[in-house]
Order: structure tokens, then C-alpha cells, then sequence
């Protein structure tokens, strides 16, 4: 990219925030792009493996009016998500705001888990944050000013049979982000933590709704947006004094 063209697509942004958001080619991820988008981001949205659904999300941010592109990469490859961070911030004019929202889940009980379930998800949701966050702080720190919000869970907060693996990783990024939100503060960087409840994705379509429904004081599985509105409450000046964090969307279950 030459020094004008460069100059050009930062000066098509000037009036934007910048975020990044993992795994925003569906569910949760997918909603809180669009959310952003309603909230004057550009946004750029990773995908791993589903092209097909991030480029279903980007056309959702454009029919919301925002504008956005979408970005293959591993969020568990840390040499390739400093590259991406630094050519977003280098095209873009830098990264206002980072959304941590891709995981996986390989639930299994613990005594029987193989080593490779273990490790895939926390590879995922715990190192895939280091290997985000750690160069966006970099960008932000540049600007004095910046947004990190990254997606955990319930099963951080509570026993869920199981998900050993899960419930490690995300509680691992609950800790790390109040740790990192203590030590970025004074930079005028927010770093914050949503832990949605159940919400209506791909992770629970096979699940038992009634019996889920029980456990939820307000007796409804939760939908992305709600989660979405939190995430983008966090990422705006509304939020100016809100940092280190755990925001629970939940339906009251605790």
C-alpha cells in the first residue's frame, strides 16, 4: 500500500471507531458486530473457517449502516495475530476497540478428557486473548484511549459438569483481564468482561430447552443482542468509568 493510499482509507475512517471482533461469524460474536456497527464502528470481523458466515455478518453490519471487511485468521497463532492487528492499525489508523469472543467447546468429563480437548480450548479463549490483546494494548497505548471487552461464561462463575476445559479458560480470562485492566487504567484503556448465561447459539441447539428454561429465574434462554447491547455499553464513552469488570448476562440464574 503506497503512503497516499494509505492516508486515504485512514482518513475514511477518521469519523470511526476501529474494532476488532474474533470469531464474528455467528451467534454472540456475529451480534455484537452488528451492534458496533449501530454504534459508528468499522468493523473488522475474524473468522477461522466460516466464510460464508462472515460475510453474512458483514452484510448485516452494512444493513445497519455500518461499514466493516472481514479477516481469516487463527486467534490461537500469536505471530499471525500480531501481524493482523499491526495491518489493521497501520491501514486503518489504529484499534479502537477489541471484542475476545472466540472459543470452542470440547466438553467431556475430566477423568476421561484427552489431552487434545484440554488444550484446544484453552488455546482458544485464554492464549487466543494474550495473543490479541497484548499488541492491541500496544495500538492503544499509542492513543492513550481504547475498549477491550472480552466474552466469557457462566460456567466461569459456577460448577457446570463437564467443562473443566471451559470453565478453566474463561475463568483464566476473567483473571487476566481484571489484572490487565488494573495495569492499563492510568492509559485510559477499559478492559471488561461479559459472561453471558445460556443465549441461543450453536453451542446449546442440541440441548434440553425445557429443562434449561427451569433453571433461568426468568425462564427464557437468552438471545444474542441481549448480550450484544452489554458489549457495546462497554465499548462507548457511556462506560468511561467502568473497568476490570465481570458483567454477567444471565437471566438472574445466580
Amino acid at each position: 500500500m503506497t503512503a497516499e493510499n494509505k492516508q486515504k482509507d485512514q482518513e475514511n475512517h477518521i469519523d470511526r471507531k476501529i474494532a476488532i471482533v474474533t470469531g464474528g461469524s455467528k451467534g454472540i460474536g456475529r451480534a455484537i458486530c452488528v451492534e458496533l456497527a449501530r454504534c459508528a464502528c468499522y468493523t473488522v470481523i475474524n473468522y477461522m473457517g466460516d466464510k460464508n458466515g462472515a460475510e453474512q455478518t458483514l452484510a448485516m453490519v452494512e444493513a445497519a449502516g455500518g461499514r466493516g471487511e472481514i479477516y481469516q485468521f487463527d486467534v490461537r497463532d500469536g505471530q499471525i495475530a500480531e501481524k493482523v492487528v499491526e495491518d489493521v492499525a497501520e491501514r486503518l489508523g489504529g484499534v479502537d476497540i477489541l471484542i475476545n469472543n472466540a472459543g470452542i467447546v470440547a466438553d467431556g468429563l475430566f477423568m476421561i478428557m484427552p489431552p487434545k480437548n484440554w488444550q484446544s480450548v484453552i488455546d482458544t479463549s485464554l492464549n487466543g486473548f494474550y495473543n490479541m490483546t497484548r499488541p492491541v494494548v500496544e495500538q492503544m497505548v499509542r492513543k492513550k484511549k481504547g475498549a477491550i471487552v472480552s466474552i466469557s461464561s457462566a460456567s466461569s462463575l459456577m460448577t457446570n459438569r463437564g467443562q473443566a476445559n471451559y470453565s478453566a479458560a474463561k475463568a483464566g480470562l476473567n483473571a487476566a483481564s481484571r489484572v490487565v485492566a488494573s495495569e492499563v487504567a492510568r492509559l485510559g484503556i477499559r478492559v471488561n468482561v461479559v459472561a453471558p448465561g445460556l443465549i441461543e447459539t450453536d453451542m446449546i441447539q442440541n440441548a434440553p430447552k425445557a429443562q434449561i428454561k427451569a433453571m433461568i429465574p426468568m425462564a427464557r434462554i437468552g438471545r444474542p443482542e441481549e448480550v450484544a447491547r452489554v458489549v457495546g455499553f462497554l465499548c462507548s464513552d457511556a462506560a468511561s468509568y467502568v473497568t476490570g469488570q465481570i458483567i454477567s448476562v444471565n437471566g438472574g440464574m445466580f
